[in-house]
């Protein structure tokens, strides 16, 4: 697994199938920004702009940011109900029946 801020980004942006362009669109970012993150290795994010960067491509700033880090269980998780808080009273009413049906099924 790739170890800097740079090979990261690049290899989910990529997972992803988003072009800088995409990752700036989607992110808030300029594309010379992203270009810069990805291909110069002293470039240090804002971390607003990182923050975003993150949810786009359904990760954490932790992740991204620690050179040791691996993308385990835990940052899936925590990815996941970071949209799961995003979402209106009722899709998360229909999502928490989703999973109840599904625990059921044993």
């Amino acid at each position: 697994m790739p170890a800097s801020l740079r090979e990261k980004l690049k290899e989910l942006r990529k997972k992803k199938g988003y072009s800088l362009d995409e990752l700036a669109r989607l992110s808030g970012a300029s594309k010379s920004y992203l270009w810069e993150l990805e291909n110069r290795e002293e470039r240090k994010p804002s971390a607003e702009k990182l923050v975003e960067i993150a949810r786009v491509l359904d990760t954490t700033t932790d992740y991204l940011v620690d050179d040791k880090a691996s993308f385990d269980d835990n940052q899936v998780k925590e990815a996941f109900f970071r949209k799961f808080n995003k979402l209106d009273d009722d899709t998360k009413g229909r999502v928490m029946d989703m999973i109840e049906t599904w625990s059921r099924k044993k």
